[in-house]
C-alpha cells in the first residue's frame, strides 16, 4: 500500500507533468499559429477593403455630377477635375480614356476590360518600368529598388527590381455622348504608409499587442518592396528576398505558410499569403509575422516553474500523503468502483455505509445523495426530452407553413415591385411618343388638305400606310397607358356569372376559331363543384378571357383543341371561381415559365407587345384573384384564372377598410 501511495507521486505524476509539458508546448505553439493566421486574415480583409474601396470611389466619381460637367467642358475640364481628386483619393495616377483611347496594350488589362463592359474592377497588378513611365514617369523611380544578396534565397542573376506592384482599379463611364473607362492606380512599392498602416492594424490594437513586435511586408516575386522589417534600426530591408523554401510553398504551390521563418536577421512566427494579379497568375506574398524570441524564453521559464512547483509540491506532501493512506484507499476504492458502475450507466450504484464518522464517510454519504438526485434528474430529463421532441415536431410544421407563405408573400412583393418600376418607365415612354404621332397625324392630314381629293389620290396608298402605322402606334401606346396606369381607364366592378361572359367571348373570336379549324370543349362544371358568381369589371374579364382565347389559337398554329373549364374551387381557405383555357399546342418552355407575366415578355417578335398577359395579371391581381401557367402533360399549356366569390370578396374590402 506504501509503495502504491509513493507511485503516483515518485513515477506516474513526473509522467503525466512531462506529457503536460509537452502537450501545453504544442498547444502553445498551436495558439502562435493560430495567432499569425488571423493577423494574416486581417492583412488579407485591409487589401481587400483597399480594393473595393477603391473601386467604389471611382465609381463614384464616374457617376458624379462633378465628372459629367467636366465631360461636357472638355479634356482639359477632366484632367483638371481627375488631378484635384487624385490626391484625396490616394491614388498615384487617375485618368480618363475613352474606347477610342484604348489601344491593344491598355485593352489586355483584364481590370479595363471589365469596365469596358460596364463592371468595376480593381485588382493587383504588376507594371514594367515602360508601363509606369506611361502613366506617371516619377512612379518608374519609387518602384526601382535593388536587390540585396539574402541567406537561403533562391539565387537569381537579377540587380535590380524596376517593376511595380500596383492596385489597380477602373470604372465604366457611361453617360449621354460620352463613354469610356476611369482608370486608377496606387503603386505599392516604398508604399511605406499602406504597410505601415496595415501593421498598425493587425499589432497595434492594445498593450498586448505592442508587446508583440509585429511585421508586415508586401513582397513582389520573392522581394520585399515594401515592408517595416529592419535590416539595421534605422534601414529598413527593401529589397532583401525571402527563403527559397518559403518561395516554392507560396509561390511554386500557391499554398499559405503559417509557421516560423528566418526573416532576414531573426526567426518569426510568420504567415505568408500568395497574391495573384487579374490574369490569376501569382505574382507575390503578403506577410505577417512576429519575434518568436519572446516565446520561447516565456516557454522555458514556464517550464523551469512548474518544475521547481512540482519538486516542492512532493517534498512538502509526501509524508502527510504516506500517513493518509492507510485510511483513505479502502473508501476511496470503493468509491471509484462506484462512479465505474454509474459511467456505465448503472444509476443505481450506491457506496453504502463506509461505518466512517470522517471527512471519507461524509464524502461517501453525499455521493449517494448526490446519485440520488442524478437518478432522479435523469428520469426528469428523459421525460422532458420526450415532451420536447413533440414540441420542435409541432413547431418545425408551423415554420415551414410559415416559410411558405413567407415566400409567397416575398414574391409577390418582388413583382408588385418591379410592376411598379416598369409601369413608372412605360407610362413616360408612352406619353413622349403621343406628342410625336399626334404632330404626324396632322401633318397627314395638312397633306390631304393642301394636295386635294384628286391630287391626293395618286398618293394615297402611302397616305393610308401612314394612318394605319400612326394607329398601330396609338394601340400599343394604349396599351403602355393601361398596364402603367390602370386606374385610369376607370373600373366599373359588378356581381358577375363567368359562364354566360365565357361563351359571349367565344362568340367573338370566332372567326378566329373557324379559320383555324379549333375543336372548343366546354367543360362547366355546375352540380358537383359550382363556380359562385364573383365581382369584377366584365370588360376587363372579357379582355383577360379573350387575350388567353387568341393566344391558345396562335399556340395551335392550325387545328387543335381548345379546353374551357369552369368549376368552383378554394385558394387560402376562400372559395372562388375557377377558370382554366387549355390548348393542345407546342406549350411554353419550361425555363421560360417564370416569366410569361413580365411585361414586354412575347414569343412572337416584330408582332406583339408583350404586354397582353402582363395587364391580365393586372386586372385580375386588382381584383383579389390569381391568374398562373403550366404545361399540360398531354402536351399545350392550360392558363388558370382564379376569382374569389362575390361575398368574399366585399367582406374581405369591409374589413380592409375597418382597419
Amino acid at each position: 500500500m506504501l509503495l502504491l501511495a509513493l507511485l503516483p507521486l515518485a513515477v506516474l505524476m513526473p509522467l503525466l507533468l512531462t506529457l503536460a509539458m509537452a502537450r501545453w508546448n504544442a498547444d502553445y505553439d498551436a495558439v502562435l499559429i493560430a495567432k499569425v493566421e488571423s493577423d494574416l486574415r486581417i492583412a488579407e480583409q485591409y487589401l481587400g477593403h483597399l480594393q473595393i474601396g477603391s473601386a467604389e470611389s471611382l465609381r463614384s466619381i464616374a457617376n458624379s455630377t462633378a465628372f459629367h460637367q467636366a465631360l461636357a467642358k472638355g479634356p482639359a475640364e477632366v484632367q483638371a477635375h481627375l488631378q484635384a481628386l487624385r490626391d484625396d483619393l490616394q491614388l498615384d495616377f487617375l485618368d480618363y480614356l475613352t474606347l477610342s483611347d484604348l489601344t491593344p496594350d491598355l485593352g489586355d488589362w483584364p481590370v479595363i476590360q471589365a469596365a469596358s463592359r460596364g463592371q468595376r474592377a480593381s485588382q493587383i497588378d504588376i507594371f514594367t518600368a515602360d508601363d509606369l513611365t506611361d502613366v506617371a514617369p516619377h512612379l518608374a523611380d519609387q518602384a526601382r529598388i535593388s536587390l540585396i544578396e539574402t541567406e537561403a534565397a533562391a539565387p537569381t542573376s537579377r540587380q535590380v527590381e524596376d517593376r511595380g506592384m500596383v492596385l489597380h482599379t477602373a470604372a465604366p463611364v457611361a453617360t449621354l455622348g460620352h463613354h469610356g473607362v476611369l482608370r486608377g492606380g496606387r503603386l505599392l512599392n516604398r508604399n511605406l504608409g499602406f504597410i505601415d498602416t496595415l501593421n498598425a492594424l493587425v499589432y497595434l490594437g492594445g498593450p498586448a499587442e505592442q508587446n508583440r513586435q509585429g511585421t508586415a511586408t508586401l513582397f513582389l516575386d520573392d522581394t520585399r518592396i515594401s515592408t517595416n522589417v529592419r535590416l539595421f534600426e534605422d534601414v529598413r530591408a527593401l529589397g532583401t528576398r525571402v527563403s527559397a523554401v518559403v518561395r516554392n510553398k507560396v509561390l511554386g504551390e500557391g499554398l499559405t505558410w503559417l509557421n516560423r521563418a528566418f526573416v532576414v536577421n531573426d526567426w518569426y512566427i510568420s504567415g505568408y499569403l500568395p497574391l495573384t494579379d487579374s490574369y490569376g497568375t501569382r505574382v507575390g506574398m503578403l506577410y505577417v509575422g512576429f519575434l518568436e524570441a519572446p516565446y520561447t524564453a516565456a516557454k522555458k521559464e514556464a517550464y523551469w516553474t512548474i518544475v521547481a512547483v512540482f519538486l516542492a509540491v512532493l517534498a512538502l506532501s509526501a509524508p502527510l500523503f504516506l500517513w493518509l493512506a492507510k485510511g483513505i484507499f479502502s473508501p476511496l476504492e470503493r468509491m471509484s468502483l462506484t462512479m465505474k458502475r454509474v459511467e456505465r450507466g448503472d444509476l443505481t450504484a450506491r457506496n453504502g455505509s463506509t461505518g466512517r464518522q470522517d471527512e471519507i464517510g461524509q464524502v461517501a454519504g453525499h455521493l449517494d445523495s448526490l446519485l440520488d438526485q442524478i437518478q432522479e434528474r435523469d428520469q426528469r430529463l428523459r421525460d422532458w426530452a420526450g415532451e420536447l421532441n413533440q414540441r420542435v415536431d409541432r413547431r418545425t410544421v408551423e415554420l415551414r407553413a410559415a416559410n411558405k407563405k413567407l415566400e409567397e408573400t416575398f414574391q409577390q412583393l418582388v413583382m408588385s415591385e418591379k410592376l411598379a418600376s416598369i409601369g413608372e418607365i412605360t407610362a413616360g415612354v408612352a406619353h413622349e411618343i403621343n406628342n410625336p404621332v399626334a404632330v404626324i397625324q396632322g401633318n397627314v392630314d395638312v397633306i390631304r388638305m393642301t394636295l386635294g381629293p384628286e391630287e391626293a389620290q395618286e398618293v394615297g396608298t402611302e397616305l393610308d400606310l401612314i394612318d394605319n402605322q400612326v394607329m398601330r402606334i396609338g394601340a400599343i401606346v394604349s396599351k403602355l397607358l393601361q398596364f402603367a396606369r390602370p386606374s385610369e381607364f376607370g373600373t366599373f366592378e359588378e356581381c358577375l356569372d363567368l359562364a354566360p361572359l365565357v361563351t359571349d367571348c367565344l362568340v367573338l373570336v370566332d372567326h378566329v376559331i373557324a379559320r383555324q379549324a379549333i375543336q372548343v370543349e366546354k367543360r362547366f362544371d355546375q352540380e358537383t363543384h359550382p363556380a359562385p358568381p364573383v365581382r369584377i369589371d366584365p370588360g376587363e374579364l372579357q379582355q383577360v378571357v379573350i387575350n388567353l382565347i387568341l393566344n391558345a389559337a396562335q399556340a395551335m398554329e392550325g387545328d387543335g383543341i381548345l379546353t374551357l373549364s369552369l368549376q368552383g374551387a378554394e385558394r387560402d381557405d376562400r372559395y372562388g371561381a375557377l377558370l382554366t383555357v387549355a390548348d393542345s399546342g407546342c406549350g411554353i418552355p419550361e425555363d421560360h415559365l417564370a416569366a410569361v407575366f413580365n411585361p414586354f415578355y412575347t414569343t412572337k417578335l416584330g408582332e406583339g407587345t408583350g404586354l397582353g398577359l402582363s395587364i391580365s395579371q393586372t386586372l385580375i391581381q386588382r381584383a383579389g384573384g390569381i391568374i398562373s401557367a403550366r404545361n399540360r402533360k398531354a402536351g399545350g399549356a392550360a392558363f388558370s384564372i382564379w376569382l374569389p366569390a362575390a361575398e368574399a370578396s366585399q367582406a374581405a374590402e369591409t374589413t380592409s377598410a375597418a382597419q
